[in-house]
């Protein structure tokens, strides 16, 4: 098959059937193989009900439905997991991502080898309090992955299949992508600029708490991204070197109290030194730093592969 296109959607049941027509259009003028997967992710309209007449009147329409509302970055995780194309299309249900863009991301992938090509929204329909927000994650990600993107977080995105089929997307992580991509080995990521539409139904589902939640993810991923494999590279390392400190600074003090006895010079009781306690708790926390190192290769090494979410119906 040609391509998969994911699409999670949450309460979009107006613009899905504009949507379907729309990418069926694409398809047939290309000429392409195809299977579109909606992810319903909790929606209390009758999305699911649109989604399963579209699938009556073609198989190729095909959806999850998940029991409750587990998020965007879910939604798309059982959505690769779900998808047998040799490429993988992402966009949103909202119509403001086009189809139209769909047979040039195919080509770079296919014919120019990119692992991800990321869309870049450069000119866009959204308020400041969308827009302005978007930019410093952008930026901080920028810096912080190495990835020289311009809109990490576009839901229009074009994959390998092999790439969507090696990677776990959780939490709120669907924003970085391409940074959860690198860090797998995918380091062949480009960005085509893209079509943004204004929003013709429904609201956006932004909010401020996703602004704090962006910047704590991202510090997050690029831990995980370093030492998620291994816990004691980081935690062992930090909890040894305080560990070591605290015992130096605490042998330092008791040496300095028995040359000071042997001089005859008065001093202090060790216990009495307010750093003495500052070097037992140093290596105290270093000690904990330690031990939570150990326990994260232990429970690492144990995990589940997976992430499951409970799927009430699946068409396919």
């Amino acid at each position: 098959m040609d391509i998969s296109v994911v699409i999670p959607q949450l309460n979009e049941s107006e613009s899905i059937p504009e949507l379907t027509a729309w990418i069926e259009r694409v398809m047939a003028e290309n000429n392409f193989s195809y299977e579109i997967w909606f992810i319903d992710d909790g929606s209390t309209d009758n999305s699911w009900e649109v989604i399963q007449s579209l699938h009556a009147k073609n198989p190729a329409v095909k959806g999850i439905r998940f029991r409750r509302n587990y998020g965007k970055s879910a939604a798309l995780n059982e959505g690769f997991a779900a998808t047998s194309g040799n490429v993988v299309i992402t966009m949103d249900a909202d119509l403001q991502d086009s189809p139209d863009e769909i047979p040039e991301l195919y080509r770079r992938i296919t014919e120019e080898g990119y692992d991800l090509i990321s869309g870049w929204k450069k000119k866009r329909y959204d308020p400041i309090t969308k827009t302005l927000p978007t930019k410093l994650f952008n930026w901080a990600t920028r810096k912080m992955s190495g990835i020289e993107l311009h809109d990490f977080n576009c839901g229009l995105k074009a994959y390998k299949g092999e790439v969507t089929r090696s990677i776990e997307v959780y939490g709120e992580m669907h924003r970085y992508i391409p940074v959860i991509a690198k860090w797998a080995g995918f380091r062949k990521i480009g960005e085509q600029v893209v079509q943004h539409r204004a929003r013709k139904y429904g609201y956006t589902k932004f909010g401020w708490n996703r602004f704090i939640n962006g910047f704590l993810d991202l510090l997050s991923i690029f831990f995980v991204g370093r030492f998620g494999k291994k816990p004691m590279h980081f935690f062992g390392l930090i909890g040894t070197l305080m560990f070591f400190i605290g015992f130096a600074s605490s042998a330092y003090l008791g040496l300095d109290k028995l040359w000071s006895l042997s001089q005859g010079i008065p001093a202090i009781k060790v216990t009495d030194n307010p750093w003495f306690y500052i070097a037992l708790a140093t290596m105290i926390i270093g000690t904990q730093l330690f031990l939570a190192g150990f326990l994260g290769e232990l429970i690492g090494r144990s995990a589940a592969d997976r992430n499951t979410y409970l799927v009430s119906e699946k068409l396919d």
